[in-house]
């Protein structure tokens, strides 16, 4: 029969302090990330407010996928463009405003929700909103959004 090996209990410690460093790194990653995407987030609504469509379209990737409001799917940056260039009515802006943000960085990959509001160019006056969805991807090293689910509910 072996002997039992017997392990100091200073490696116990010495593990168990090494297995703390690792998740509060793990944890404090998570949040700069989730840090990132509301600050992405918060540039790309001031660009939606000065209507700068280029600026807004350098939040996402080139393929992008985009459900309107109403259902319409918008699927990278070159439709995205077609289809604000050939809207009719009064121009209008959008805000979005997170809820929730979840991060997993083995993926690479975060959810964001939260609710939406548009407004027309010279009014600080909700006129249409509801709920959102955005999945963002850091496939590129830095925080872009991949496809956004827009539901108009007001």
């Amino acid at each position: 029969m072996p002997a039992k090996m017997k392990i100091p209990k200073h490696s116990l410690a010495l593990t168990g302090i090494l297995v703390l460093l690792f998740w509060m790194q793990e944890v404090h990653a998570q949040e700069s990330d989730k840090q990132e995407i509301l600050s992405r987030r918060k540039a790309s609504n001031e660009a939606l407010r000065r209507f700068d469509e280029e600026l807004n379209a350098t939040f996402s990737t080139e393929d992008a996928f985009i459900t309107t409001g109403a259902g319409t799917l918008i699927a990278g940056k070159e439709e995205l463009k077609q289809y604000l260039a050939t809207a009719t009515g009064e121009k209008m802006y959008w805000i979005r405003t997170p809820d929730e943000v979840i991060v997993n960085p083995k993926t690479k990959l975060a959810w964001e929700t939260g609710t939406w509001k548009g407004y027309y160019e010279d009014s600080d006056e909700a006129v249409v909103g509801g709920k959102y969805s955005a999945q963002w991807t850091k496939a590129s090293g830095i925080w872009l959004i991949q496809s956004q689910l827009f539901v108009t509910l007001e």
